[in-house]
């Protein structure tokens, strides 16, 4: 789970050089990903990109992905890592609430852990489901409310951190109801990163992640929603 936007790329090199964070970032991953269907030839926005992970697996499984995000240092990482790789993404600076994109350029729009520092989500996902064609779909990525994850940060916030002091935190009925303002229709919301914030946890306990996910466990820290914009 990448830590914060509001810091430089390093804050992500860290968070996913750190055993804790490799594997809450694998199981995240994967939870989005189960959610997008095929990626082969679609037009894939990724919004608020950071340095690039979600852009680089739709890259690599054949999407032709447009990375967003509001820093061109966020964007200059996403580049090197992309290259690296041996993908490529067309990179964009822009705001998530103000996309610089036409009506109905994308058939599947990524926003993952945005919305949790917006002061607008409803605009993000409403200028998210404008970009998208009659038929397609937004998967969001975002803070699970009821997580020993999220009561650590509140915490932090509390004490302090300018970051998690303005962070948003969602549940599954929240997050749904977002969308639904939006005018998309709500297909799923999975949960993941069941095991609290300890590396030691996170190795044993990552083996079962998946079960949880299946049964709607609750306590997840993460959230992943899956919505289809209208055909008519």
């Amino acid at each position: 789970m990448n830590e914060t936007p509001s810091l430089g790329p390093e804050t992500y090199a860290r968070w996913r050089a750190s055993t804790l964070g490799r594997i809450a970032e694998r199981v995240e991953v994967g939870v989005v990903l189960s959610l997008t269907g095929s990626l082969a030839g679609k037009r894939v926005l990724d919004v608020g990109t950071g340095d690039g992970t979600y852009a680089i697996e739709a890259a690599r499984r054949g999407a032709r992905v447009t990375a967003l995000d509001a820093e061109t240092s966020m964007l200059d990482a996403a580049r090197a890592r992309a290259e690296r790789r041996g993908v490529s993404l067309d990179l964009v600076q822009g705001r998530a609430e103000r996309l610089p994109f036409e009506d109905g350029a994308f058939e599947l729009v990524l926003a993952v852990t945005v919305l949790c520092f917006l002061p607008d989500p409803l605009a993000a996902v409403r200028e998210a489901a404008r970009v998208l064609v009659p038929g397609g779909r937004i998967v969001l990525g975002e803070l699970g409310r009821y997580s020993v994850w999220a009561a650590e940060r509140r915490v932090r916030g509390w004490l302090g951190s300018s970051t998690w002091s303005r962070a948003h935190f969602w549940s599954r009925r929240e997050l749904a109801t977002l969308a639904r303002r939006a005018g998309l229709r709500v297909q799923d919301v999975r949960g993941g990163v069941y095991f609290p914030p300890m590396s030691v946890a996170a190795r044993w306990l990552e083996r079962i992640d998946p079960v949880l996910t299946r049964a709607r466990a609750p306590g997840a820290a993460f959230l992943a929603l899956a919505a289809d914009k209208p055909t008519a």
